[in-house]
Parts: C-alpha cells; structure tokens; sequence
C-alpha cells in the first residue's frame, strides 16, 4: 500500500496509526502530540477499491517531498445505491432514524466493503392508491378534503426523504456528494478528515471542547449535536467533560447520513439520529437536552427563514437554563492589520490562551484588511459568489451575535469568543524577533540566553497550529473546487495552472505571511 506521507513540522499532531486504515490513495498527514489525540477507534476502515482514471489536479500539484512517486487520488467505487455490480442483488436500508445497524448490500455511508449475506431483502413495493373521483361540477366540497393538499405535502416529503435516506450519494466529479445539490462539500472520507482536524484545530486554539463552562449544581446529563459528522466533536467533549468529572452524560448526534462513528466502542454513551436537517420538527421531545451544539451550519442551512426554524427547534428541545452553542468560522480570508491591540475588557484565561497559542482575540476593534495575497484574494471572490448561488452565508460569523440577542424571550447571557489564526509566520512578527534578538545582543548574557533570543517568534505548537490552520483553508479550496471552476470560468488545464501556483505560493514561499488569518468563534447562551 503506497501512502504519502506529507511530512509537516514534527510538533504537529500526531495522529495514531490505528485512527485511519487509509486507501492507497490517501494522504497521512503527522501532527502534534501536544493537542488532542484522535481516538484509536474512530475509523478502522478496510481498503477500498481503486478505480483507473486521470490523477487529480489538485493533488498532483502538492509538493511532493523528496520526490515521492505520486499516487493516484481517492475515488470512491461503492457503485449504485441499489444494485451490487458483483452480485446484482438489490440492497435494502434503513430508513428510520432510529436503525442502529447500518447493512448495505455492498458498501456502508463511508464506501467500506460488507458482506452481501447481511442485507435484508428489499420489501416488495406497495401498488399506488386509486385516485379519489372528481365532484361534481357545483357540488359542494367535503369538508374533510381540507387538509388533503397538505397531507399530501407531507406523504410526498416522507417519500422524498426515504428516497434520499436510501440511497443518499452520488459520484460527481471524481468524489461522493449528498444528492441534494444544495450541499456545496464532498461526503467522502477526505472531507470527513478536513472537517476532523477542522475540529481539532478549533477545540485546540479555544482550549477547550465547549465554549460554555457547565454549571456544577446542574451538571450536564444530554448533549446534542446537530450535524455531526463523524461525531468527532462529541468524543472531545466526551473527553472534556469526563476531564471535569462528568461521567454520566449521553451524547447524541443528528445527522442526513450515517458517516458518524460507533462512539459505544470507546465507552461513550452514544446515540445517532439519521434526519433531514432541513425539516422541521426535529425528531426529540421538548426540553430533551442540557447542551445543543450547532457546528458548522452555514453551509447546511442558509441564512433567514431556513435557520430561523433550525434555532428555533434547537431552543424547542433544550432545556430550561440549558446551553446553546453555535461554533461557525469565516470562509472569506482576511488580513489583520500589524499589533492589533487585545480587546477592552479581555477575560485574562482567554487572553493567556490566545498568546499561548499564537492567535489573536477578536473584538469590534480588531482592524483587518482584505487578504493581500493574491491567491486567497481569487479564491475569496469565487467562494462568496459559489455560495451567494446556493444562497449560503461565506461569512456566518459576523451575524451569529445578532441572531441570538433578539430571542430575548427565550436566550438570555449571550457570550461569544473569536479567534483569528494567521497562515504562517508574520513579516511583522519577524521585525519585532529582529529588533528583539538585536537588543538582547547589546544587553547581558541573561538575556541572549532567553527564550526567543534566537530569533525565533513561534514556538513549535505555535507554528503547528498556523500550519494546520492554512492546511485547512487549502482543503476547503480543494473541496469546493468544482464550484469555484464553475465561477471563475477556469478550464481544467487552467485551474491546474493556478493551484500549482497557489500551492508552491502558500507552501513553499511562505506567501501567507501579510496578516491572513482564519476566524473561528463560538457563541453560547442559556435558555430562560
């Protein structure tokens, strides 16, 4: 089996080699012990099926070190939804969001191979009712037929949605998507893993897997998160909250597909509900849980109406003083302008946590500029006209606050914290180490000796999670390819140009050194 091994700084995460049981098409990327360890049991997934096709443009342009042979891309090969190309037997699978078990014919959500002996056979399809006589001209209308235009409504949703449960993928350019094409990302196990150490980059720079601290005298019991995943941020707060000695909790995760982990393998109390987010009313009771999380929705749900009805679902089932969280980051790049100065009336753990990792607190005082390099400065047009196509917000964050402040009937304490994390090493943070390692020269051997006098700004864990911060960004632009082709009018040989270009910019030639920054936040609140 060929892996690249994109070998990153030695102090970013490293990841257990029993996380992934990767394709030969993978990446594996090292990063640092010194944040979270993914669980060892996340994902032990069997080798898929390689499929001949052309390499991938964007992975064909990845700086490939020491000359590595170049492997092909991942492409998945599960094949049609309802038919086995080696045993032509017709796959049958749950449609309820309560299956536990989740046995396709051929392949399962994330592509790996099962037996074929362990699907049930398809039910035998239900004839159509005979359509109700038309009344009489000038009769007088049934009353009971009110409701017949809305229940048929219903019946037809309920169809479509077991329709989309059943066989919920399809394979458009190269990689698996949602059938609903307002899904702007891949649903693929590369994608799976951005979105993972997407994750782990915010729980890292936050310091912590909820923005809220809980309430001792009303420990938390139920945590829901609203699409989840791969549930890898329920096993981080499984995690932080076992951390503070909350043991008992159960934890929850809702979702369209079922690409989430068996987290009960890792002493969990885990639960999964398959559901279309965009229908409403959630399948839970009312005041179900103590914590809601809603993370990453912006390209789930569009902004007004749509994720009006969501929030107001997520207030339905929590509970009285429980905790809503809306994590969301920016997908615009932006240029923090040199010494920005640390919010008026910082909390002094946050503030600590940002200068120990390297970021920068955000307030309405943080000046920034549009991105100055050229590269992210493209990629931030097309993003925002793909996602203004289909409706969705490229930059959530900058509404979330506002949102949560008009529920005043039912949300009180509102509170947020935003990070921005730059790309890579500052060219005024480079000035200032010069200044500082020219003064320690011309000051006593004490101060030589100190920390950073080499002329060093970052320290290893520091520069891991700008690098991964920028891996990020870069994977995003490779997800939403297909779009920003689309936009940009680009041909694939010119697009093939461009993302070399980006690459050896952003990797090789430290091109992200001028302020640009990824922001993330977090908002919380408590239910009245």
């Amino acid at each position: 089996m060929l892996i690249y091994d994109a070998h990153l700084p030695s102090t970013i995460y490293h990841l257990p080699s029993t996380i992934y049981h990767l394709p030969s098409t993978m990446l594996i990327y090292h990063l640092p012990s010194t944040i979270y360890h993914l669980p060892s049991t996340i994902y032990h997934l069997p080798h898929y099926q390689a499929t001949n096709h052309a390499p991938s443009p964007s992975l064909n342009e990845v700086p490939m070190p020491n000359q590595l042979p170049r492997c092909p891309p991942y492409r998945y090969t599960g094949g049609n939804a309802n038919t086995n190309a080696n045993t032509n037997t017709t796959s049958a699978r749950p449609k309820t969001a309560e299956a536990k078990q989740w046995n396709f014919t051929s392949t399962d959500a994330l592509g790996r191979t099962v037996s074929v002996s362990a699907a049930p056979a398809a039910p035998a399809p239900t004839p159509a009712p005979a359509p109700a006589p038309a009344p009489a001209p000038g009769a007088p209308m049934d009353p009971t037929r009110g409701s017949a235009s809305s229940a048929s409504t219903a019946q037809s949703a309920k169809a479509d949605d077991a329709a989309l449960f059943a066989n919920p993928f399809a394979l458009r350019h190269g990689r698996r998507y949602l059938r609903d094409l307002t899904y702007p990302l891949p649903c693929d196990l590369p994608e799976l893993q951005r979105q993972n150490l997407h994750t782990l980059l915010s729980t890292s720079v936050f310091g912590r897997a909820l923005g809220s601290s809980p309430d001792p005298e009303r420990p938390p019991r139920k945590v829901l998160e609203i699409a989840c995943g791969s549930g890898y941020w329920s096993s981080l707060c499984h995690e932080y909250l076992s951390g503070l000695g909350y043991e008992d909790v159960q934890y929850t995760g809702l979702d369209i597909v079922p690409v989430a982990a068996d987290l009960r393998k890792q002493n969990i109390d885990w639960n999964f509900v398959q559901h279309n987010l965009r229908k409403v009313p959630l399948p839970f009771d009312d005041g179900e849980f103590d914590i809601v999380v809603m993370k990453d929705m912006c390209m789930v749900v569009p902004p007004g109406s749509a994720s009006q009805r969501i929030l107001d679902e997520a207030i339905r089932i929590l509970k009285s003083g429980g905790t809503l969280e809306i994590w969301e980051t920016d997908h615009v790049i932006r240029s923090i302008l040199p010494h920005p100065p640390p919010p008026p009336g910082k909390n002094p753990q946050e503030y600590a946590c940002a200068v120990a990792t390297g970021t920068f607190m955000i307030s309405p005082i943080t000046p920034f500029t549009e991105a100055h390099n050229k590269f992210l400065a493209s990629a931030n047009n097309w993003i925002t006209e793909a996602l203004d196509k289909r409706k969705l917000s490229p930059t959530p964050c900058v509404r979330i606050s506002q949102m949560l402040l008009q529920e005043t009937e039912t949300l009180q304490g509102v509170e947020n914290r935003r990070v921005a994390i730059p790309l890579g090493e500052l060219r005024w943070e480079r000035e200032a180490a010069a200044e500082k390692q020219a003064a320690n020269r011309r000051g006593s051997e004490a101060a030589r000796t100190k920390k950073g006098g080499d002329g060093a700004t970052l320290t290893d864990e520091q520069a891991a999670l700008r690098h991964t911060a920028l891996l990020v960004v870069i994977q995003m632009i490779e997800s939403l390819e297909p779009l920003l082709k689309e936009v940009s009018g680009k041909s694939q040989e010119e697009w093939q140009t461009w993302w070399g270009s980006m690459m050896t910019n952003l990797l090789q030639e430290k091109g992200a050194s001028s302020g640009e920054c990824l922001e993330i936040g977090v908002w919380w609140c408590q239910k009245v």
